[in-house]
C-alpha cells in the first residue's frame, strides 16, 4: 500500500502525539476506515501456558520469579488442557488462540510440546499465536513448522527507556528475536506498555522504532500498565486515559495496515474510553476475564458493549459458526479454563 511508511522521524511522531486530540482522532479514524472496517473487531484470547517462576527482572511484571507477587511458578500445561481451553475460547467468539509462557527463553526440549500445541489449535480453525521469550533461529524454524502464525515479542518502550524497565537482557535481543522470526516467515506480533513513567517523547520512540522495523508488525498490541502489588512499578503514576487514546491514534496512523489490539489494562477502563480506542483505530481486544495473571472485562461484558457500540466480531473467512458464536456468554468457559484463560 502506498502510504506504508518505514522511515517516520521520532520529530514525525511526536508531532503527532501532540495535534489537538479532535485533529488526531480524525486523522487516526481517516486511516483505520482507509484500510478496516471500521465497526469490526477481532477477538482474541490468550491461555498461560507456563505461569510464573521468570528470570527476569521485567519492573512491570507479576511473573518474575524475583518479586513477591503471590504468582507462583507452575509447570507447562498438559496438551489436552490447552485443546480443551482452546474449544471453550473458539466457542466464545474468539477467533485467535495466543499461548504464552514465562520463560526468559524456551529450552529446545520445550519447543516440541509448545509446537504439538500449535498444531492442535491451529486444527480447530483458529489463528495461533505464541509468547515464550527469546528465541533463535532454530527454535523460530521448528515453531513455523508447527504452523504458528504469529510470534510475539514486544519491544516494551522506546530503546532509551529500556534499561529503566528491564536489566537482564538488551535491546538487541529482542530485534534478533523479531529477525529470526521474520526470516522465517511468522507474522510479528509487537508492541509495547504505556504508563511505565516514560515521557511522551519516549512513547514517540517506541511508536517509531515499531513502524521502522523492515515489516510492521502486523499486530500491535498497545498494553496500559497494569500495577500489581510487589513489582517495582507499583505505584507509578497513572497514566492520563486520553494519553493512551493518543498512542492508539498514532500507532493506527504510522501502522496503519496492522492490526492495532486494546490488551492489558481494559479491566481499569471505563466503556467510554474503549469507544474512544476503537475509533482512533484499535481493532482487537483480548476476551475473557484474565489475561494472562492480571484482571480483563469478563466476555458477557465485552458482548455487551460491542452490541451498545454497533461493534461485530470479527471471523475467520468461512466460519459458518461466526454468528452463532458471537451470542455465547461467558457461563460456558468452565471453572479450568476461567483460571488461566485471559483474552
Amino acid at each position: 500500500m502506498s502510504d506504508l511508511r518505514h522511515d517516520w522521524s521520532r520529530d514525525e511522531v511526536l508531532a503527532l502525539l501532540d495535534l489537538p486530540f479532535a485533529d488526531l482522532l480524525q486523522r487516526a479514524h481517516a486511516v483505520h476506515r482507509a484500510h478496516h472496517d471500521a465497526n469490526a473487531v477481532q477477538v482474541s484470547t490468550l491461555l498461560s501456558i507456563k505461569t510464573g517462576g521468570c528470570p527476569e527482572d521485567c519492573a512491570y511484571c507479576p511473573q518474575a520469579a524475583r518479586y513477591s507477587t503471590g504468582v507462583k511458578a507452575e509447570k507447562l500445561l498438559p496438551l489436552e488442557t490447552v485443546i480443551e481451553c482452546a474449544r471453550q475460547a473458539k466457542a466464545a467468539g474468539a477467533t485467535r488462540f495466543c499461548m504464552g509462557a514465562a520463560w526468559r527463553s524456551p529450552k529446545d526440549r520445550d519447543v516440541p510440546k509448545v509446537a504439538a500445541m500449535i498444531r492442535a489449535v491451529n486444527a480447530l480453525g483458529m489463528e495461533t499465536c505464541a509468547t515464550l521469550g527469546m528465541l533463535s533461529g532454530e527454535q523460530a524454524e521448528a515453531l513455523q513448522a508447527a504452523g504458528l502464525d504469529y510470534y510475539n515479542h514486544n519491544l516494551d518502550t522506546a530503546p532509551e527507556f529500556y534499561g529503566d524497565v528491564i536489566k537482564t537482557r538488551e535491546y538487541q535481543d529482542r530485534l534478533d528475536t523479531l529477525a529470526h522470526v521474520r526470516k522465517v516467515g511468522m507474522k510479528t506480533c509487537c508492541g509495547g506498555i504505556v504508563g511505565m513513567g516514560e515521557s511522551r517523547d519516549q512513547r514517540a520512540g517506541l511508536l517509531q522504532t515499531l513502524a521502522s522495523l523492515p515489516d510492521h508488525p502486523q499486530s500491535v498490541p498497545i498494553n496500559r500498565l497494569v500495577q500489581v502489588e510487589g513489582t517495582p512499578l507499583a505505584g507509578t503514576v497513572l497514566l492520563d486515559p486520553f494519553e493512551f487514546v493518543r498512542t492508539i491514534a498514532v500507532a493506527r496512523i504510522v501502522m496503519p495496515a496492522s492490526m492495532v489490539r486494546l490488551s492489558a489494562g481494559r479491566a481499569e477502563m471505563s466503556d467510554e474510553l474503549q469507544a474512544l480506542c476503537f475509533f482512533a483505530g484499535a481493532n482487537s481486544i483480548f476476551y475473557g476475564e484474565k489475561l494472562l495473571t492480571t484482571g480483563n472485562p469478563d466476555v458477557l461484558a465485552d458482548q455487551q458493549l460491542f452490541a451498545r457500540l454497533g461493534i461485530h466480531a470479527m471471523q475467520i473467512a468461512g466460519d459458518p459458526a461466526g454468528d452463532a458464536a458471537r451470542t455465547v456468554h461467558a457461563d460456558i468457559v468452565d471453572r479450568e479454563c476461567r483460571e488461566v484463560v485471559t483474552a
